[in-house]
C-alpha cells in the first residue's frame, strides 16, 4: 500500500566531492566522523527493571457496575469474593490456565480502556485495576514489586498489540512515521528489561516494510533513522536485514549507511553468531562492506573498518570478531563462482571426452575453467614437451585434477614408473610439462567487484600478528570451491596470504600449510610446482619447505612425504641453485630416505651440478666419513656435562672427539634445548640419556625418536615436553625406563604410551596430570 511521502532529492545523500568518512574509531559502539543525520539521542529508564511476564499467579476480582458507582464499591469494607488464577499474557489478551469463574473468557487487550495501580484509601493491598466496558477488573499480588511487574507488563502487551494493528494498516505516511517514533521511545524509556522489548519494535517495523514496497527512498531513510538507537543493542530481524541489504546496494553512499549501519555492523561481529541460523545478518555484513567499497575512496575505507573491528592495540580484544569476518568472506566469494558451481552437474564425463561422443545439443553450455595439472612429477613449467601433446581436461567431482592424454611413447613412459615402485627418472620429471591450453574463468563485473573486495580483506587479515594463527587454522580445510581454485586472478591474489603463512616464524601459522589429513591436498601441495595454483618458478614452495622444515626439525617423516611427492620439483629446484632444496636433497641421503640407487645417483649428479650443491654434499661426505670413523674408533661410554652448559659447548664437545662407543650422556641441569637433537641423533651407540631440569622440548623429543631407536633409559624429568613430544616416544620400543616428572604429561598420554612401549618396565609420572 501506498503509504504517501513526496520524491525528490534526499538530503542524506553524499555527494561525490565531499569526504565520505573520518576516522573509525576501535571503541566499540563509536560511529565514524563526518555530517550525520539528526539522531534522538538514547533515552534511559530510572528506577527498578522488570522482566517482562509471559505468565504468572495472581489473584483476580472482577466487578460489574456502572461506572459512577465505581468509587463506592471499591471503598466498600464488605468487598468481595478474590479467585486465583494463572494468567498468560498472549500476544491478543489475558487468558486464564483454568478458565473459570471471573475468567471464564479472556480479556482482549483492546477491550482494556486503562490499566492503573490502585490507590484508593481503603482498597486491599498490591492492587490493579483494569478498566473494562462495564466493570473493572482487579489484580491483587504478593507484593509491590510483582504488582509492579504485572503493570508494566500489561501496558508494554496492550501497547505492543496497538501498534500491531495500527501499522498493519496505514493510512499516511506521516502517521506511520510518527507511531514509529513514538513506539522506539516507548521501547527506550520502558522499566522493563528484556529482549523482546526491543525486538517486538523491530519486528513490526520489519512487517510493515515487507507488506509495503511502494515506499520512496527518502521514507526507507526516515524509517532507518527512527529505528536506529534500537539497533545499537540488538540484531535486527531478518526481514529487516533483507530490507537493510537492498538498502547498502541501491544506495551505498548513502550517510545512512555509514552512520546507522556501522555499529549494527560492528555488533554483530563481535558477538557469537551462527551465520548457519542467521543467513540474513551475512548477508547484510556482506552488503554492508560492499557498500563502503563503493565509497570514494574505496578499499582504504575498508581497511579503516577492518582496524576499527581490530582495535589499535597489538591484541585484538574481540575474539569473535576474526570467525565471523571470515565467514563473510567465504561466503561471499563462494557467491562469486555460483553458477559455475550450479553447472557442475551438466560437466560431460571422462568417458565422453576420452572417446569424443560428448553430445553438446543435449548439455547446458558448460562454463570455461582455467585447470592447472596437479601431478607431482610433472614439475616444469618453461621446458618444452617435444614427444606429447595435452588433448583435453576434466574436472573431478572432489578435487581438481587434469586427465591428460600423452601420446604413445609418453604413455610409455610414465607407465613403466608407476608399474614399480622406484622413482621417477630425472630426465622424465624435467621432461614433461604441466601447461596444458587453459581456459580463464570469465566473471561478471559485479562477480569480480566482490571478489576483488573479500580477498583484499583476506589480505588485511593476514597482516595481524595476533589473527594470523587462527586465520591459518581457519584457512587450513581449503574452504573455498573448486572453481575458485582454477581461477587464475583467485589464486594469484590469495598467494599474498599463504605468503604470509610461510613467512610466520610460529609453528602454530606455517604447520597449517600442510593439509588437514592425508590424503586432502593442502595449500602447500596447491601452491607447489605442478599444483593447480602455482604459478611461479617455485619460490613460494621453496620458501614454505624451508619454514616447514626449520618446524619440523628435519624430520624423516617430512622429508620422506618430499621424496614420494616433490621429489621432482626439488630437483628441478635444486639445479637452479636454490639453497634450501640442496640440503633438502643433502638430507635424503643423510638420512637414507631413498632406497633406489638410481635415484640416489641423479640426486648425487643434481647436487653436483651447482657450485652450493657440490659444497653441501662434499660436506655430507666428510660428516659420514667422520661418523664412520667415530664408530671405528670408540671413544668413552660414560659422558656428563657440566651444569650450565648450553648447546654450543655440547655441540664442540662432541666434535672435540671421538664418541662412537658413548651409552650414557647426562645433560642434566644443563642450559641445553631441543636445538642439540642434531647432534645426540649422530650418537648410535646412545642407550641412557639425561635431560632432567634442561629446556629440551617437543621438537627434540620428535627427532629422538625417530632417530635413537636404541634408546633405553630416558630422564625428561622438569623439562617443558607435552603430550605433543611425549606422543612421539610411541616408535621407542627398546624404553624401559622413563621418567616424567613434573612434565605436562595428561592421563590419556601415559595411557597411550603404557599400552604401546611393552618393554616399559619403569615409569616416574609424579607431579603430573597421570599421577
Amino acid at each position: 500500500m501506498d503509504l504517501g511521502g513526496g520524491g525528490g532529492s534526499d538530503p542524506r545523500q553524499i555527494e561525490e566531492s565531499k569526504p565520505l568518512l573520518g576516522e573509525m574509531s576501535a571503541v566499540d559502539g563509536q560511529r565514524l566522523g563526518g555530517a550525520a543525520p539528526c539522531r534522538r539521542a538514547l533515552l534511559h529508564c530510572h528506577g527498578m527493571r522488570y522482566k517482562l511476564l509471559q505468565e504468572g499467579d495472581i489473584q483476580v476480582c472482577v466487578i460489574r457496575h456502572p461506572r459512577t458507582f465505581l468509587s463506592k464499591i471499591l471503598t466498600a469494607k464488605f468487598l468481595r469474593r478474590w479467585e486465583p488464577h494463572h494468567l498468560a499474557l498472549a500476544d491478543a489478551g489475558l487468558a486464564s490456565a483454568t478458565p473459570t469463574g471471573y475468567m471464564e473468557n479472556s480479556i482482549s487487550y483492546s477491550a482494556i480502556e486503562d490499566v492503573q495501580l490502585l490507590s484508593w484509601e481503603n482498597a486491599p493491598k498490591y492492587c490493579l485495576q483494569l478498566t473494562v466496558p462495564g466493570g473493572t477488573v482487579l489484580l491483587q499480588a504478593a507484593n509491590s514489586y510483582l504488582r509492579d511487574q504485572w503493570f508494566h507488563s500489561l501496558q508494554w502487551k496492550k501497547k505492543i498489540y496497538k501498534y500491531k494493528k495500527v501499522l498493519s494498516n496505514p493510512s499516511r505516511w506521516e502517521v506511520v512515521l510518527k507511531e514509529i517514533r513514538t513506539l522506539v521511545d516507548m521501547a527506550l524509556t520502558s522499566p522493563l528489561q528484556d529482549d523482546s522489548i526491543h525486538q517486538a519494535p523491530l519486528e513490526i517495523v520489519s512487517k510493515l516494510l515487507s507488506e509495503n514496497n511502494s515506499l520512496t527512498t527518502q521514507d526507507h531513510e526516515s524509517i532507518i533513522v527512527a529505528i536506529a538507537p534500537l539497533l545499537e543493542n540488538n540484531h535486527p530481524p531478518p526481514d529487516l536485514c533483507e530490507f537493510f541489504c537492498k538498502h547498502c546496494r541501491e544506495r551505498p553512499r548513502s550517510m545512512v549507511v555509514i552512520e546507522v549501519f556501522t555499529p549494527v555492523v560492528q555488533r554483530i561481529l563481535k558477538h557469537n553468531m551462527d551465520f548457519g541460523k542467521c543467513p540474513r545478518l551475512r548477508l547484510f555484513t556482506q552488503e554492508y562492506i560492499l557498500a563502503l567499497n563503493e565509497l570514494n575512496a574505496g578499499m582504504e575505507v575498508v581497511k579503516k573498518f577492518i582496524h576499527s573491528m581490530h582495535g589499535p592495540t597489538g591484541q585484538c580484544p574481540h575474539p569473535r570478531v576474526l570467525p565471523n569476518l571470515v565467514a563473510v568472506c567465504l561466503a561471499a566469494i563462494y557467491s562469486c563462482y555460483e553458477e559455475f558451481i550450479n553447472s557442475r552437474d551438466n560437466s560431460p564425463s571422462l568417458k565422453e571426452i576420452r572417446n569424443g561422443c560428448q553430445q553438446q545439443c543435449d548439455r547446458k553450455p558448460n562454463l570455461p575453467l582455467r585447470l592447472l595439472h596437479t601431478s607431482p612429477d610433472l614439475v616444469s613449467q618453461e621446458v618444452a614437451l617435444t614427444e606429447s601433446r595435452l588433448k583435453s581436461v576434466i574436472v573431478t567431482s572432489n578435487e581438481i585434477h587434469v586427465e591428460v592424454e600423452r601420446n604413445n611413447t609418453a604413455n610409455q613412459k610414465l607407465t613403466a614408473n608407476v608399474g614399480n615402485d622406484s622413482e621417477p627418472n630425472l630426465i622424465d620429471c624435467l621432461m614433461v610439462s604441466p601447461t596444458c591450453s587453459t581456459m580463464s574463468i570469465e566473471l561478471s563485473a559485479q562477480a569480480d567487484r566482490i571478489l576483488g573486495c573479500y580477498v583484499e580483506i583476506l589480505k588485511m587479515l593476514s597482516d595481524y600478528d595476533d589473527w594470523r594463527p587462527a586465520l591459518a587454522s581457519l584457512l587450513q580445510p581449503i574452504p573455498f570451491p573448486k572453481e575458485a581454485l582454477a581461477h587464475e586472478k583467485f589464486t594469484k591474489e590469495l598467494k599474498y596470504v599463504i605468503q604470509r603463512f610461510a613467512e610466520d616464524p610460529r609453528q602454530e601459522v606455517h604447520s597449517c600449510l600442510l593439509s588437514v589429513r592425508a590424503g586432502k591436498d593442502g595449500w602447500f601441495q596447491l601452491y607447489s610446482p605442478g599444483g593447480v595454483a602455482c604459478d611461479d618458478d617455485g619460490e613460494l614452495f621453496a620458501s614454505m619447505v624451508h619454514i616447514l622444515m626449520g618446524s619440523c626439525y628435519k624430520t624423516k617423516k617430512f622429508l620422506l612425504s618430499l621424496a614420494e611427492n616433490k621429489l621432482g620439483p626439488c630437483m628441478l629446484l635444486a639445479l637452479r641453485g636454490n639453497q634450501t632444496m640442496v640440503e633438502i636433497l643433502c638430507l635424503m641421503l643423510e638420512y637414507n630416505i631413498i632406497d633406489n640407487n638410481d635415484t640416489q645417483l641423479q640426486i648425487i649428479s643434481t647436487l653436483e651440478s651447482t657450485d652450493v650443491g657440490k659444497r653441501m654434499y662434499e660436506q655430507l661426505c666428510d660428516r659420514q666419513r667422520e661418523l664412520k670413523e667415530l664408530q671405528r674408533k670408540g671413544g668413552p661410554t660414560r659422558l656428563t656435562l657440566p651444569s650450565k652448559s648450553t648447546d654450543a659447548d655440547l655441540a664442540r664437545l662432541l666434535s672435540s672427539g671421538s664418541f662412537g662407543n658413548l651409552e650414557n650422556l647426562s645433560l642434566a641441569f644443563t642450559n641445553v634445548t631441543s636445538a642439540c637433537a642434531e647432534h645426540l641423533i649422530k650418537l648410535p651407540s646412545l642407550k641412557q640419556l639425561n635431560l632432567w631440569s634442561t629446556q629440551f622440548g617437543d621438537a627434540g623429543l620428535r627427532l629422538l625418536s625417530e632417530h635413537l631407536t636404541m634408546l633405553q633409559v630416558l630422564n625428561l624429568c622438569e623439562t617443558p615436553v607435552t603430550d605433543a613430544g611425549l606422543l612421539a616416544l610411541s616408535s621407542m620400543k627398546s624404553l624401559c625406563s622413563l621418567n616424567m616428572n613434573s612434565t605436562k604429561l595428561s592421563a590419556d598420554t601415559y595411557e597411550d604410551l603404557k599400552a604401546k612401549l611393552p618393554n616399559l618396565k619403569e615409569v616416574d609420572v609424579r607431579y603430573t596430570e597421570a599421577w
